[in-house]
């Protein structure tokens, strides 16, 4: 056999794709692309999901916060700074009861609305994610907010006292810890959603806005007597009226 026969019968024997085969593969790229194209529009999603992540872990700081100190301990989610009004409804900070400087120990009697010392810089919630004073719930009522009692930063040295920091001056909601690491509500819930705000300082005191893309999107916990936290699985977890939620519905 010459060289040029066994040459043309190698030719004639190596595999190709058909036709079909490349139009199924076509059409296998063309539903990735597609599938692709809606998971990046939902992107938003991302954010709730790690804001919630990040915002149990400040739950547990809070718990061994009081634990460790033998103080009431609390997470602060800001509902109106006065200096700093963007971060409304987005920075969340761990805080432990101001401490009577004359006894080193708890104010006693405790007062109704202690001053609170940053304990760590916590947390701002991704962009176009905030706190839900709507969905976040203690029972049947909304939670508590601070109202009064100032906002101090950590002490700078060995035997200085906690100073009023102006950057965090303002109203909070507030979830409280005893020094034993309970949570003085039970079962209430923690709930952020995904939304949009203006951007005037007026705009900075309402509540944020559903979005068409956002409609469902939110997510949180249930917080136990123990501090322990349980996540939402689904919007119907939070409230049967997320469903209902339309664009330009605030929450």
């Amino acid at each position: 056999m010459n060289i040029r026969n066994l040459s043309r019968r190698k030719w004639q024997n190596a595999t190709a794709f058909t036709l079909v085969e490349m139009l199924v593969v076509i059409a296998i790229m063309s539903i990735l692309m597609t599938a692709g194209s809606i998971g990046l529009s939902g992107m938003g999603g991302k954010g709730v999901t790690s804001g919630v992540a990040s915002a149990e872990s400040l739950f547990d700081e809070a718990r061994s916060t009081a634990i460790g100190k033998n103080v009431r301990a609390c997470v602060l989610i800001a509902k109106n700074l006065t200096s700093n009004g963007a971060d409304n409804l987005r920075r969340i900070v761990v805080a432990y009861e101001d401490i009577n400087p004359a006894t080193g120990g708890a104010q006693t009697p405790a007062p109704a609305a202690p001053d609170w010392v940053i304990s760590s810089r916590g947390l701002l919630l991704p962009e176009q994610t905030y706190f839900s004073g709507t969905y976040s719930v203690n029972g049947t009522a909304q939670i508590s907010v601070v109202l009064s009692g100032k906002i101090k930063s950590a002490p700078s040295g060995a035997g200085a006292a906690p100073a009023a920091k102006a950057a965090y001056a303002g109203d909070y909601y507030i979830y409280e810890f005893n020094a034993e690491g309970i949570c003085s509500t039970p079962g209430a819930t923690f709930v952020i959603g995904s939304g949009t705000r203006g951007l005037t300082t007026a705009a900075f005191t309402e509540s944020p806005k559903i979005t068409g893309a956002a409609k469902r999107d939110f997510g949180g916990f249930a917080i136990w007597r123990n501090g322990r936290t349980s996540i939402f699985r689904s919007p119907e977890q939070i409230s049967t009226n997320i469903k209902s939620l339309k664009s330009g519905d605030k929450f």
